[in-house]
């Protein structure tokens, strides 16, 4: 009992500093970082523990530590880019400016996927919150439809701004909720130790090579940094690429931590349920489930509407603005409501990994032809190799990520 009354005042502490706190909302250098922050942590914080679990069992934080060096090294590809490429990507037509357009292409399509992903698993935590299966994918794409339809309708009549406003909360409630989860997992972890009861759960931990596929498709899981890339209008080059490494280093020690303490409530048959993380935690505490669906679900709502926004920019930019606003919002709803009733929630989340492999590929190709004309760039070989690696496992991504199944 105790330790629900901890959870719920750890939530609505740490929650209401983030969201009210005026000495926060008036920091540059935190705008910059909780916006590739909150994208990082969103979706892929609460997948994460039960894929990885079901796929790789105990292996589960090694396989964490892997993805998350590859894509901090996309993100020094990224942070490459914001320094060197930046100041001249609109300065005439060459390979580099190119593959960025490309790139930018790839991104818009990647968005797509994104949003509906983000509405495919808030529609599985919504069914498991009123106790219908979340198998039931009649049931689950009529309800991820609808919320389609109802953020293409506000988008196409209004504009997304008002609901962005949201986000601001959403974030809060949701990284709120993650500071108590990762408490809630410690008490349970100690408790565990001290009565001599604590033991790694016997589940399959082997890698198979079809496992290893299955890991490159959730990449999705860690991605989300590249947004400072697109913040320019905002922050600063120097800003950006700062605060992007300091939300890389910042969700990744919490990725490792929850993986860490959360690899003890590991059991059979956790398969590729992505709503397991409900039922893995009501042994920890009765008031989690509820608490984490309701951070779900605001979250899932409030990084589709971002997304959303996210494409529609792009789309203008990519038309040079001869596609109005609405009539990008019309083309997402469109594509999403297509693919929500094209795919599952667990190839969406495969798709999602695969489109941004593409783009990080393409970054990576960029930051290697800037790297290459700069003669005089240190260790320029380094990068050179660095870049191209990078570039290659990215594509290896792209090419060969399976969905869980």
């Amino acid at each position: 009992m105790l330790l629900n009354v901890v959870i719920i005042i750890v939530t609505v502490l740490l929650g209401g500093y983030l969201a009210f706190s005026r000495r926060l909302a008036k920091s540059d250098a935190w705008a910059a970082t909780v916006t590739p922050l909150a994208s990082i942590m969103g979706s892929g914080f609460l997948i994460s523990a039960p894929l990885l679990g079901g796929v790789v069992g105990n292996l589960a934080l090694f396989c964490m530590a892997a993805l998350l060096v590859l894509a901090y090294a996309v993100g020094g590809a990224i942070r490459f880019n914001i320094r060197h490429f930046e100041p001249i990507e609109n300065r005439g037509h060459g390979p580099a400016q190119d593959l960025a357009f490309l790139s930018r292409v790839v991104l818009a399509g990647a968005y797509f996927i994104t949003v509906t992903y983000y509405i495919k698993l808030l529609a599985a935590f919504l069914l498991n919150a009123l106790h219908l299966s979340t198998s039931d994918e009649i049931a689950a794409n009529a309800v991820a439809t609808l919320l389609l339809v109802t953020i293409g309708g506000i988008g196409m009549w209004k504009g997304l701004d008002k609901l962005e406003k949201l986000e601001t909360y959403a974030v809060s409630l949701n990284l709120g909720m993650i500071g108590a989860l990762l408490v809630a997992l410690a008490v349970h972890n100690i408790v565990l130790f001290a009565g001599g009861e604590w033991q790694l759960p016997a589940v399959s931990s082997e890698i198979s090579q079809r496992d290893l596929r299955v890991l490159l498709g959730l990449l999705i899981v860690v991605q989300g940094f590249e947004t400072s890339r697109y913040l320019g209008d905002e922050h600063p080059a120097e800003l950006r690429v700062r605060t992007m490494r300091w939300s890389q280093l910042i969700s990744g020690a919490i990725y490792l931590v929850f993986i860490g303490l959360a690899t003890v409530l590991f059991h059979g048959g956790l398969d590729a349920d992505v709503t397991a993380i409900i039922s893995m935690t009501r042994p920890v505490a009765m008031v989690l489930p509820l608490l984490l669906t309701i951070a779900a679900i605001g979250s899932q709502f409030s990084a589709a509407v971002a997304d959303d926004l996210g494409a529609g920019g792009l789309l203008e930019d990519i038309t040079h603005h001869k596609l109005p606003i609405r009539y990008a919002y019309f083309l997402i709803l469109l594509v999403t409501v297509s693919l929500v009733w094209a795919t599952n929630v667990n190839s969406i989340i495969s798709y999602a990994s695969r489109a941004f492999a593409l783009f990080y590929t393409l970054q990576c190709l960029v930051a290697l032809l800037v790297a290459w004309e700069k003669k005089d760039l240190s260790r320029r070989g380094l990068r050179l190799a660095g870049f191209a690696l990078v570039g290659l496992l990215c594509f290896l991504v792209f090419a060969f990520g399976l969905p869980a199944e």
